[in-house]
């Protein structure tokens, strides 16, 4: 089936449908500002709720790479590109907060509530505790500087590319809101890294932080770690 005609339903119940409804939210705001799946139709029912999305045509930026590592370059300008697309609007705009301290809250509930899988953790962070990991993303939060429209999970699995190499959108925008960039770099720095570290040269030169703030990156690669 062309990728124009598939079709994405999500449900989601009691806590769960929080998180479904912040992507609702989300992606009504984003439409017509930066590619992301159009909107079909939102429901609610008692503690249930759906949403029904039209799929981007393509595949996953970490697929096309992982099939043909010759797109890599293309791939990694292209999600550069697309990032300050999303960086550069107006954040005064934006009626979602996606910074620190809006989401250390929420970190120290999931800690407190055994909720975080600590045998996904990255290959820094194994062996730790989440426990652990919300003492260093705690010690570190106070490096979070700046405001721009994140999208909050900016990973190669969340971004469609396709088969020329060409970033059509973004999915799974649940977390997006305004929030320091390094947010979005970290994460798409680290996963970039299953390509080599000539992958994520490439991409920090491509958005012009060839130098890194390598304490920020590890302030969000953290928080990551506990959702």
């Amino acid at each position: 089936m062309p990728d124009g005609e598939l079709r994405y339903l999500k449900c989601a119940a009691r806590e769960a449908a929080t998180g479904l409804a912040a992507e609702y939210r989300r992606l009504r705001w984003l439409a017509g500002r930066i590619p992301a799946p159009r909107i079909i139709e939102w429901g609610e029912e008692r503690d249930h709720v759906w949403l029904l999305t039209e799929a981007l045509p393509g595949r996953s930026a970490g697929d096309r790479i992982a099939g043909d590592r010759s797109l890599l370059p293309v791939v990694v300008t292209g999600i550069a590109d697309f990032l300050a697309r999303l960086h550069g609007l107006p954040v005064d705009d934006c009626p979602f907060d996606a910074s620190i301290a809006y989401w250390l809250p929420e970190a120290r509930r999931r800690v407190a509530a055994g909720a975080v899988d600590e045998e996904d953790f990255d290959p820094d962070h194994r062996g730790w505790s989440s426990e652990q990991v919300l003492e260093q993303v705690e010690a570190l939060a106070g490096r979070a500087s700046g405001r721009v429209v994140v999208h909050g999970d900016f990973t190669l699995g969340n971004l469609i590319v396709d088969d020329r190499g060409v970033v059509t959108g973004c999915i799974d925008v649940g977390r997006s809101g305004v929030a320091d960039p390094y947010q979005d770099i970290a994460l798409c720095w680290r996963d970039l890294g299953g390509f080599g570290s000539d992958a994520q040269s490439l991409f920090l030169d491509a958005i012009g932080h060839s130098t890194p703030d390598r304490q920020r990156m590890l302030l969000h690669r953290s928080l990551d770690e506990l959702f």
